[in-house]
């Protein structure tokens, strides 16, 4: 029998704990027999005296094993558990493609997304501004759309992952968010509870990603790496490049009408198409889908160019509950707003640096994004046309273009834009879409 505190007071000496003892004390997080304010000291011991990587590797799936873990044998699918989680962007519309890519190839998606909150977009908000589109489904319609679809993106339901529910909560309110070894569990806990085989993990790097520093999104990026492969699911982290936004827009709806401009052809942003292609590549690779990189392009491109990647997105959302012709008319069931003008820089030259949190803020400002959990949402709003690190500015080319709800909002908007975007006279030298990949054998 193990006590509470005492495995408290092991961490806080900075001793390792047991995997049993990681067991009770996450059973206790979720039965509630753990107080409170035991489950707030542990997580400030953790932060102050950090786990090792088998501490880690248990905490994660203690926590993954807290709820229901999906099994998807009595499918009798005939393709890999495929899946990519991101540490959260400015225009990351990523899983949107990404998703059909892989199916379209052969794997199978169960997708557990989120909601946005702080300056990065959620993608369940964006599958909300579908009509219909069901984002929350029983577990039946779920598995019946990854079957049929090959992929399903919905949030999280109530029996997965109880723990981390309860322990982020408390983590938030008590300024141990940022430990390495807390973010590492909470990721993946919920990841690995999806049943997975192969995961392709996008950690951000630059002014709007989640960590701070390029050496702190790298070490997050090997311990996501090391603990996921130690619980048992192949997985490699990317190290892909947020200091702009990644597509070339940020909202909801817009980023919807992106998403479905690139997989039917009409346009296909160069970075996005980098770090999407970056992604897919290695969960076919992971997936045994592909033998080598070369041969996983080949594969996302075939399906891209003779549309089954787009005719796959378009059965998930049918199935889900959205149109059925919404990728041949995205227009007629996406909101718009009332205002959609351009922002011009105050001077010509090239932009040479974006501050891309601030440019987040500036959609939640629209009304785009959460200020706090629970907050309602305005789909239609959020920055098209934004222009890119190195592009020629000149006065007759708008930065970006605003789509807001009234004059106020856009007033505010575009000088968030204009202070969040740097305008020089050089061009500033070329950051690369992917910084570098960190897989098992590399640790």
């Amino acid at each position: 029998m193990f006590l509470a505190q005492e495995i408290i007071r092991k961490k806080r000496n900075a001793e390792a704990l047991s995997k049993e003892e990681i067991q009770f004390f996450v059973k206790g997080i979720t039965d509630n027999t753990v107080s409170e304010g035991q489950i707030a000291a542990f997580g400030m011991a953790v932060y102050f005296n950090d786990m090792s990587m088998d501490e880690r590797i248990a905490l994660t799936t203690c926590m993954r094993d807290s709820g229901t873990v999906l099994d998807w044998r009595s499918l009798d699918l005939n393709g890999p558990i495929i899946d990519k989680h991101s540490t959260g962007g400015v225009g990351d519309v990523i899983s949107l493609m990404l998703g059909p890519m892989a199916a379209a190839c052969g794997g199978y998606v169960p997708m557990i997304s989120g909601r946005g909150l702080g300056h990065t977009g959620g993608t369940l908000d964006k599958f909300d501004a579908i009509p219909g589109y069901q984002t929350e489904p029983d577990s039946a319609l779920f598995r019946k759309v990854v079957k049929e679809a090959g992929v399903a993106i919905i949030g999280q339901t109530g029996d997965l992952v109880p723990a981390d529910k309860r322990f982020y909560s408390i983590r938030d309110n008590t300024a141990t968010v940022e430990s390495i070894s807390l973010i590492t569990a909470s990721i993946l806990s919920k990841k690995l509870a999806a049943g997975l085989d192969a995961l392709a993990m996008d950690v951000k790097v630059g002014s709007g990603a989640f960590m701070p520093t390029y050496e702190a999104s790298e070490e997050l990026a090997r311990s996501i790496t090391a603990v996921a492969n130690g619980a048992g699911t192949k997985t490699t982290a990317l190290l892909t490049d947020m200091n702009q936004v990644l597509a070339s827009c940020a909202g909801n709806a817009v980023e919807v009408k992106e998403a479905v401009d690139f997989l039917t052809g009409k346009y296909r942003n160069p970075r996005l198409y980098e770090v999407t292609m970056g992604l897919c590549a290695e969960m076919l690779q992971l997936g045994g889908l592909a033998e080598n990189e070369a041969q996983a392009r080949d594969k996302l491109n075939t399906v891209l160019d003779n549309g089954k990647a787009a005719e796959i997105f378009g059965r998930m959302i049918s199935g889900l509950g959205g149109p059925t012709d919404f990728i041949e008319n995205p227009g007629l069931y996406l909101p718009e707003s009332n205002i959609v003008r351009p922002v011009y820089a105050e001077q010509a030259g090239f932009a040479s640096a974006m501050d891309t949190r601030e440019l987040g803020m500036a959609v939640v400002t629209l009304g785009g994004g959460r200020r706090k959990p629970g907050d309602a949402l305005d789909y239609s709003v959020g920055l098209t046309q934004v222009c890119a690190l190195g592009d020629e500015i000149t006065k007759d080319k708008p930065i970006a273009m605003i789509h807001a709800q009234s004059e106020s909002a856009f007033e505010e908007a575009s000088s968030a834009v204009r202070n969040a975007i740097q305008v020089t006279e050089t061009r500033s030298e070329k950051t690369p879409e992917i910084y570098r990949y960190i897989r098992a054998e590399d640790l």
